[in-house]
């Protein structure tokens, strides 16, 4: 058994963007199996924070960069799988959407062919869609198609907007109801989400890498609840014990402030908070709501189909959002 290649144990798995939000806890879930980690990252002195997730030498930090195709080559040399977890959520200098979503997603699934790699996981997000009017969900849907074209048998996950102790969307706005008196709902806050737990994601993951899951499927992750972007941020307001008003910003009036911000941040090179920063294309997302589709329920292509109960944000969020209280881990009604 000791020289059985089918075990975890005696497998390496290359994670790009192994030391993103998400990434860590893909990494932490792969170790916990016994696989050998390779983080591939534009800055792997920048990733020494991941070491502690595993055994000695159990996670090794590698230089790659999308747009250097011979890097991303020497970065899945020798690997049994690979993950792909690169993307942005807003443009700025070469890291665009086309650039990284789209054709990076296409370099790293080309080198997985050339090496005869078969397990390839790919997070996507749901909207996803060749068609739509947003640059991002274009960009992802074409490194999707890009992604089955060179490894038929890959397997795409499309979770909905991601939650956990470093996520951008709950610590967001759990920053600006702490500096505003008052939060914006984009479009009047109608639009639905269907927040997933980062651990749940990274679970996923680790199956698809595990082999257990069918291949060459795009599924989509939602949790445990569908809540509206008013219901979302008023439950933000009641963690934090922060009364706030909740002010509709229509959808044209967004567009035009998103503009405003995009100036700004040009003008300042990129030194806007990030708790402020309103894109464009960021506000014509919102018009669709992100939520998993009946057809990927149907056809088992949900949580529910890869055997995983997804968790509820009320199990997972307070945990974290209690430093935004008036009086932050003394707060006497602080979540153990």
């Amino acid at each position: 058994m000791a020289n059985d290649l089918s075990l975890p144990s005696q497998q390496l798995v290359t994670v790009f963007g192994g030391s993103g939000f998400v990434g860590r806890h893909v990494v932490r879930a792969l170790v916990k199996r016994g696989y050998r980690v390779r983080v591939a990252v534009r800055r792997p002195d920048l990733a020494g924070f991941l070491q502690p997730l595993g055994m000695v030498g159990q996670i090794h930090a590698v230089q790659a960069n999308l747009r250097y195709p011979d890097s991303v080559a020497a970065a899945v040399k020798g690997a049994s799988a690979v993950v792909n977890l690169v993307g942005i959520l807003q443009e700025g200098g070469r890291q665009n959407f086309a650039a990284v979503q789209a054709n990076g997603a296409r370099v790293i699934a080309q080198a997985c062919a050339a090496a005869g790699i078969a397990r390839l996981v790919h997070i996507s997000a749901i909207g996803a869609d060749a068609g739509s009017k947003s640059l991002y969900a274009r960009s992802k849907a074409e490194g999707e198609a890009a992604v089955l074209a060179a490894v038929p048998g890959a397997v795409i996950l499309r979770p909905s907007i991601v939650f956990g102790p470093e996520d951008g969307f709950f610590n967001r706005f759990a920053a600006l109801a702490r500096m505003l008196p008052a939060l914006p709902l984009v479009g009047g806050g109608d639009t639905r989400f269907q927040p997933v737990f980062v651990g749940d994601v990274a679970e996923a993951v680790a199956r698809g890498v595990d082999g257990v899951v069918t291949g060459g499927r795009i599924y989509e992750l939602g949790g445990a609840e569908v809540k509206s972007f008013r219901e979302l941020l008023a439950y933000i307001c009641e963690v934090i014990d922060r009364k706030r008003l909740l002010l509709p910003l229509p959808f044209p009036l967004a567009r035009i402030q998103a503009g405003v911000f995009e100036i700004l941040d040009t003008l300042t090179l990129g030194l806007l908070p990030d708790a402020i920063k309103l894109t464009r294309d960021q506000v014509t997302l919102l018009e669709s709501d992100n939520v998993v589709s009946a057809a990927a329920v149907a056809e088992g292509r949900s949580f529910e189909g890869l055997g995983i109960a997804p968790v509820s944000v009320e199990a997972i969020v307070p945990s974290y959002l209690w430093r935004f209280r008036k009086t932050g881990q003394f707060d006497t009604a602080r979540a153990e």
